[in-house]
């Protein structure tokens, strides 16, 4: 048996180092209002001015967002949707119905994935696999969230209007759409270089109103492994990125790390903490499957195109619930992907 492609894949206990180029040709990102009016505002590609976008409910919005966003994205890349071989995408609701809805109409084979809101780096990693074994030249990566969708799937309608302990978060309104090829060109934004997929990681934490604390440990977890597959130190990388553990998520992350003879610190950023301002009234920060992704589109990948930051590790965090398994009682488990970017410069 030929084991020589696993060989060159294969990097330390749980990683994959990528052994050709794959290159992030273009992406795009799609808010809603109170997203565009933080702190990136002025950075996304569209910015909604009614949450629905249009539509009649917000799951059909949540679609819309997805439609637009990779509709961007594929414009902005010069490719067209028959040269696109995958797409990979995902959502919050049950079904993924956000991205079946949403993405009918392009055509293209679709593998639906779900990693709760690790799922920006969950199809980014797969698409990677699949260009880098040249099962495809070119490959999209979508996902999205919606505060009221969510809210309705795992919490409360809105009208009910409960109050919201401190340590929740705020499920962002976005979609982040992604154009992987692995062929070089002027409009690449930056190169993927490594993978380490998470585990699932259950400290049998049961707080949906702590999403945070729930994911945090998994988030240690994946950057231990791809810090010690690659025999990386933190100082490596100009930032080690999660998707939205919070400030609750954030202290408990840094003081796993140091445990594990680790400081983060300096270099960590976490995109739940960065999309609103304090005076947004998020309390711990963003969360859901679109706040990573849009960050990572708007600004992450803005700095590794303009040589600002040559390195991150962008690990996306998720939490593994639904609400069936949260009325039953059960345990939160966490999980976290880990990308690793370069420059291109």
């Amino acid at each position: 048996m030929d084991t020589t492609v696993g060989a060159i894949f294969e990097q330390g206990q749980r990683s994959i180092k990528v052994p050709v180029p794959v290159f992030i040709r273009a992406s795009a990102s799609v808010v809603g209002t109170k997203e565009g009016e933080g702190p990136f505002g002025d950075s996304f590609d569209m910015v909604g001015g009614d949450d629905k976008f249009g539509c009649e409910t917000w799951e059909d919005a949540e679609s819309t967002l997805q439609k637009e966003a990779l509709l961007l994205a594929i414009g902005k890349s010069g490719l067209s949707n028959k040269e696109i071989k995958y797409l990979f995408a995902g959502d919050l609701l049950g079904q993924s119905i956000a991205s079946s809805f949403g993405l009918a109409s392009f055509q293209i084979p679709l593998v639906g994935m779900y990693g709760a809101c690790s799922t920006c780096g969950l199809t980014i990693s797969m698409a990677t696999v699949m260009i880098a074994g040249g099962m495809a030249e070119h490959a999209a990566c979508v996902t999205s969230s919606h505060f009221a969708s969510a809210e309705k799937e795992f919490r409360f309608p809105l009208g009910y209007g409960n109050q919201r302990p401190l340590s929740a978060t705020w499920t962002v309104t976005g979609s982040g759409a992604f154009v992987l090829s692995s062929v070089k060109s002027d409009k690449d934004r930056a190169m993927i270089s490594g993978l380490t997929l998470g585990k699932i990681v259950d400290f049998g934490l049961k707080d949906s109103m702590n999403m945070g604390a729930c994911m945090a440990p998994a988030a240690a977890d994946t950057i231990y492994h791809h810090l010690v597959d690659f025999d990386r130190k933190p100082s490596d990388y100009d930032k080690i990125i999660t998707g939205d553990l919070g400030n609750v998520g954030q202290k408990a992350l840094w003081d796993m790390m140091r445990e594990m003879g680790m400081d983060i610190s300096k270099v960590h950023m976490d995109c739940g903490m960065e999309i609103y301002d304090k005076s947004q009234d998020a309390h711990a920060g963003g969360s859901g499957c679109g706040c990573s992704a849009v960050l990572l589109s708007a600004y992450i990948l803005k700095q590794l195109e303009e040589g600002r930051w040559k390195r991150v590790l962008f690990v996306p965090t998720g939490a593994l619930l639904s609400k069936t398994s949260f009325n039953e009682g059960q345990s939160i488990p966490g999980i976290a992907h880990g990308v690793e970017m370069v420059s291109c410069k």
